[in-house]
């Protein structure tokens, strides 16, 4: 994803007039969330079919990976077709092709010829459309939304983010409970039209075209935005801190059974309150954010929830066993700042970056975030094995927190935002590199 710029004759905002925006970001919106909700209630009935059929954590595993090597691999890639691609049409053809796969698999389970390998294939072919649907959203999103209100569109996003993350277990185990697992499929495939159906009759303004890159071929189209971002160093630093903080923060869900049941003494009962905690957190952090709209500097906003992330991280880890209520607590607050930091780095990209290069910045950020996922749980278990389990909580959670406060303190962070409006002004040549 290239930071290009838009031609000086077509300014960012006059494509997003206030007061013209919502309806048309709205009825896409919704119908984009109501699919995503069918989304979650497949996914937790497959993890479900995998459970109860398998018992198996190496088969739970290899389908995290599933999910995970994709978004790794085609990351770059995707973001570089999106930024050449129609985007509406890139979303529609996306969903529509994650609704097939679901099709196919609710007829595998419906004629009782469902296999492992097959759940495999259709975890990754889920996620190969993802790659492809995640970046044309955010980038799509900077072309209806105007730049004032880029913030709190993010924030509203990170709120229904945490009402999934509650309500998407209990509707899932509901849907589980009342239908058959292809049933549960099918409603993912129907919410699917709901996707589908407001594309088919709004436009989605396209950024202007960078013939240049056309011309380079799809490599090279790739090799630019690894040249942008390295080349501005704000961003580069903010990429490299993503994956950082993804490094500490990842392996907290994975930890998180075994502090409830060897620290807390507790049962699944006690783990569902910590993750409901979490999206209770994330409502909270995510409205807070779509009504405050954050800091003028979007980076202040981001470093400082993440810097009080850690904190509540460290909260949680030197809570006492018999103080379970305040383990809750520190939960909620994690979600809190974590919507506050998730919130304005996309923000930040949405508001400095021409649209017409935001696909693969976008996923290019993303690639190193979940790039470094397999080898933090790789290094967290056995770490938490010989220096006990809340050591990475305890000194996870400080360590984030100094890393973030003392970003501000770097002049290339801080300013990121001025300085790369700054160098979008002077890059006439649509993101190449003087």
């Amino acid at each position: 994803m290239s930071y290009t710029t838009i031609e000086p004759s077509v300014p960012r905002q006059s494509l997003t007039p206030e007061g013209s925006w919502k309806p048309r970001f709205f009825s896409i919106w919704i119908g984009q969330q109501l699919s995503w909700i069918g989304s979650r209630a497949g996914g937790f009935a497959l993890v479900w079919w995998l459970t109860e059929t398998t018992g198996s954590a190496q088969v739970l595993a290899t389908a995290t990976l599933g999910i995970i090597v994709p978004q790794v691999v085609l990351g770059p890639v995707a973001g570089a077709c999106v930024d050449r691609w129609n985007r509406r049409l890139t979303i529609i053809a996306a969903d529509t092709f994650i609704a097939l796969v679901s099709l196919c698999l609710a007829y595998l389970f419906w004629t009782g010829s469902m296999q492992i390998w097959h759940v495999y294939l259709v975890i990754v072919a889920r996620a190969v459309g993802g790659t492809f649907h995640g970046p044309a959203i955010v980038a799509s999103t900077t072309m209806l939304v105007p730049k004032s209100h880029l913030t709190r569109i993010a924030g509203l996003n990170q709120s229904m983010s945490g009402a999934l993350q509650v309500v998407g277990p209990i509707l899932g185990a509901f849907l589980i409970s009342v239908l058959p697992v292809h049933g549960v499929m099918l409603l993912d495939v129907g919410t699917a039209v709901f996707a589908v159906l407001p594309l088919l009759f709004l436009r989605i303004p396209q950024p202007p075209t960078e013939d240049a890159g056309k011309e380079e071929g799809l490599a090279c189209s790739i090799a630019v935005a690894f040249r942008f971002v390295w080349h501005h160093r704000g961003l580069l630093y903010i990429t490299r801190l993503a994956g950082f903080m993804n490094f500490v923060i990842n392996p907290v869900l994975m930890l998180m059974p075994l502090l409830v049941t060897q620290h807390f003494e507790g049962n699944a009962l006690h783990l569902g309150w910590l993750q409901a905690a979490t999206g209770v957190g994330l409502i909270l952090g995510g409205l807070v954010l779509s009504t405050w709209g954050g800091f003028r500097r979007k980076v202040v906003t981001m470093y400082v929830g993440g810097g009080l992330q850690g904190l509540a991280l460290f909260v949680l880890g030197t809570t006492p066993p018999h103080l379970f209520a305040m383990a809750v607590v520190a939960m909620v607050a994690n979600g809190f700042f974590n919507a506050l930091y998730n919130g304005p780095m996309s923000a930040v990209i949405q508001a400095t970056v021409s649209p017409g290069m935001q696909g693969r910045v976008l996923t290019l950020l993303t690639s190193v975030c979940q790039g470094v996922y397999p080898l933090s749980l790789l290094i967290a278990g056995p770490t938490a094995e010989a220096v006990g389990l809340r050591v990475w909580y305890i000194g996870g959670g400080l360590v984030v927190t100094a890393v973030c406060f003392s970003a501000l303190l770097i002049p290339s962070i801080a300013h990121v935002e001025e300085r790369l409006a700054i160098a979008v002004g002077e890059d006439s040549d649509q993101g190449r590199l003087a």
